[in-house]
């Protein structure tokens, strides 16, 4: 009998997920600490330093409580990442924790249900550990060790990718590498030999000249990024946006380049073609530290303006003066490498192709260019070793992409599916919607449904937590200690993540999960710290540093070593020949092009538009659409429409509408944008929107989901990287899915 049967079956109800009413605001909301707790809570205003969670910049906090309740967030004027002030979101953080939607407590998937039926039973934070230490002890005993993965987006990750290489489990990615910023940072390893890093190591704030393609700063609102941008452009600094939508950095723009998506290597090559065929590129900087410039000066030299504009339907005169522009400003100058490089399945030679441009301008370790970061080397905690490992891991199975740096999360998906090289049957979620930040929705579902435990961490109840078998509900960050955060900026710093308030449902902290876990599987001697508080100790003071002063004001700060080559900063190229290589070698040993190529992409058929997608200041990924506060401001998305494009579909602005994928699939329904400020051959959609988890009753339905839409994949070949701006939608009215 189901050792849970005793306990009262639960489906959705307040009683499980808490209700649907949201606060508006941090005054309107009923505490959740207990009156007793409020008769002791010290009067006036208490501040307490921590750092945000709510994007990956992680932004230097301080959390204010007031007569015991918590009041507000603002940023911390000791942080380099916030320089004292916080993005929308970062102020509307406070939402989290009034927030009515949390998780409360341990689930267990109900006994014989299928993954998805929301169908659970609460039980005890023990019965929750027990049950997962039992079918990862049956898993192991059945498949090995090697047959779990975790997925991750967050510092809580670092404690349970701990337990289980305790547990002889090495298998972990996270989407922000396949999904995101990996092609990004193979192209610039590829041609300097390092990461861009994150935050990105761009000294934009000493710019004269920014060119960004795709980049949208102002909608993405990386916190200090956007501040050094409007100091840029206070300052004098010239603008360049190539870009299919005319979006806010677009506004600000000397060049506007309305860009035919898909075309951005097209319209680099030009731009290379020009700064070398009219002899405008540092000549120094490609003397000193290039190689196989001569070899790359004849690959570019056919790809005139002209040619240019065929592909991207950029005039070549703007071609010519922009890149002219990048060149007059040089070495203050630079190409911003973005963050969302997934786009065609060229990524890598896209973003090689982008730091072939900066090499050409001589900005690397140069003021206004690319600075070198500082960071501080954290000492890790003196654990036992871990059990070695005698297996290849399973998101790149036989090196199948070769420049692959980080895990392939996608890959550890398609290894679930196919078991091969062998069978992966458990999964940790943390802190990530996989239904949502993976696209291709159905091949998840379709690894989850070959897994024998999927166990989900999260706030909040999203889509991925109603396929689990057993949900754990966190602490917020405003509730918790968390990993150190040491970040590669301009100082060498170390932050503090500590609590403001207490869990108003005795949520826990990932830290306390992962340790109970360790226990449960008889590894409790990997956790030798009794607290969190005594592991921080120990690692901020081997460090050398003052574990009180951090938690005093939130960060503490290193030496700083030269940030320029002017100020003595070091030119290493950690590439195989020690150079900036124009014409790669190595790319040329293992069968790619060695200087990037222009390959046209697929086209939409008549009466599709190619679909792109981006964010919203006030909100990150799908993670905070459930935010109270954040979710007042932006409650659904809008999709882009160009004016012509709805005149000749009879739509008019504000009419909402369907939108129906190249393999018929429909998303719900969806309010438009009719504009004039994208072009007729695309539309945009804000990403996060579209939330199908009933127990969200803030964001059920509300707008549509581009990852739903997201069927058509292509694999970049370098670092397995998931192409998603080959899908194209139509649009279907009201009268049409009616009928």
């Amino acid at each position: 009998m189901n050792q849970f049967s005793r306990r009262k079956f639960l489906k959705i109800s307040a009683a499980t997920f808490g209700t649907a009413a949201v606060a508006t605001g941090v005054g309107s909301t009923l505490s959740k600490t207990s009156a007793k707790a409020q008769e002791k809570a010290a009067k006036g205003v208490k501040q307490i330093p921590t750092y945000c969670d709510i994007c990956f910049w992680k932004c230097g906090a301080i959390g204010h409580v007031k007569d015991g309740k918590l009041w507000k967030i603002t940023g911390n004027p000791l942080d380099d990442l916030s320089k004292g002030r916080l993005c929308t979101r970062g102020t509307g953080g406070v939402g989290y924790y009034f927030s009515e939607e949390r998780l409360q407590q341990p689930l267990i998937r109900q006994k014989g249900t299928e993954r998805g039926d929301d169908k659970w039973v609460v039980v005890t934070w023990d019965e929750a550990f027990t049950f997962i230490a039992d079918k990862m002890q049956e898993i192991k005993k059945n498949y090995g060790a090697k047959a779990f993965s975790l997925f991750s987006h967050g510092q809580g990750g670092a404690f349970f990718k701990h337990t289980l290489k305790a547990f002889g489990s090495y298998n972990e990615g996270a989407p922000s590498y396949a999904q995101c910023k990996g092609p990004r940072e193979t192209g610039f390893v590829l041609t300097f030999g390092e990461h861009v890093g994150s935050p990105e190591r761009v000294d934009i704030k000493n710019s004269k000249c920014i060119a960004l393609l795709g980049v949208h700063i102002g909608e993405n609102v990386h916190n200090s990024l956007l501040q050094e941008f409007s100091e840029a452009m206070k300052n004098g600094a010239s603008l360049i946006v190539a870009d299919p939508r005319y979006s806010i950095a677009a506004s600000k723009s000397k060049f506007y380049l309305p860009i035919k998506a898909g075309t951005d290597i097209a319209l680099l090559l030009a731009w290379m073609n020009v700064l070398v065929t009219e002899n405008i590129y540092n000549k120094e900087f490609v003397a000193n530290y290039g190689i196989g410039f001569e070899q790359f000066a004849q690959e570019v030299a056919a790809y005139s303006p002209e040619w240019a504009y065929a592909e991207t339907g950029i005039d070549p005169e703007l071609i010519r003066e922009s890149a002219r522009e990048l060149a007059k400003n040089a070495p203050e100058s630079v190409i911003h490498p973005g963050r969302h490089t997934t786009k065609y399945g060229d990524d890598s030679q896209r973003l090689r192709a982008i730091a072939l441009v900066n090499a050409l301008l001589g900005n690397w370790n140069q003021k206004g260019g690319f600075f070198q970061p500082n960071s501080i080397k954290v000492p890790a905690y003196p654990y036992p070793a871990y059990p070695a490992k005698d297996y290849e891991l399973a998101d790149n199975p036989g090196g199948m992409w070769p420049f692959a740096d980080e895990a392939v999360s996608t890959g550890i998906r398609e290894t679930t599916i196919t078991e091969e090289p062998y069978p992966i049957k458990g999964w940790f979620v943390y802190a990530t919607n996989l239904i949502h930040s993976m696209p291709d929705r159905q091949k998840t579902l379709e690894a989850i449904d070959n897994l024998d435990l999927l166990v989900v961490t999260d706030i909040f109840p999203t889509e991925i937590t109603g396929y689990a078998d057993v949900v754990l509900p966190e602490s917020s960050y405003l509730e918790r200690f968390d990993e150190l955060f040491a970040p590669a900026f301009r100082r060498p710093s170390i932050l503090i993540r500590q609590p403001i308030v207490e869990p108003p449902n005795g949520q826990k902290p990932a830290w306390w999960m992962a340790k109970k876990l360790a226990e449960k599987l008889n590894l409790g001697h990997y956790y030798p710290w009794n607290d969190i508080e005594d592991y921080l100790r120990t690692r901020v003071e081997s460090a050398g540093f003052s574990y009180d002063k951090l938690k005093k004001d939130g960060v503490v700060y290193g030496s700083t070593k030269p940030l320029y080559e002017s100020e003595g900063a070091e030119m290493n190229f950690y590439t195989p020949s020690g150079k900036v290589e124009f014409y790669s070698q190595q790319l040329l040993d293992a069968g790619f092009d060695p200087v990037p190529k222009f390959t046209r992409h697929e086209e939409p058929t008549p009466g599709f538009y190619r679909l792109l997608f981006g964010r919203l200041p006030m909100h990150t990924f799908s993670k905070t659409q459930a935010n109270p506060i954040l979710h007042d401001m932006k409650s659904e998305n809008e999709v882009w429409v160009n004016a012509d494009v709805a005149e000749s579909w009879g739509i008019k602005n504000g009419q909402y509408i369907r939108l129906m994928n190249q393999d018929g699939v429909m998303s719900n329904t969806v309010k438009t944008k009719v504009t004039e400020m994208i072009r007729k051959d695309c539309v945009y959609l804000p990403h996060g929107f579209g939330q199908t988890s009933e127990r969200l009753k803030s964001t059920y339905l509300k707008g549509a989901s581009d990852a739903g839409l997201i069927t058509n994949v292509k694999i970049d070949p370098l670092m397995g990287g998931t192409a998603m701006n080959l899908n194209f939608v139509t649009l279907v009215t009201e009268d049409s899915w009616q009928g």
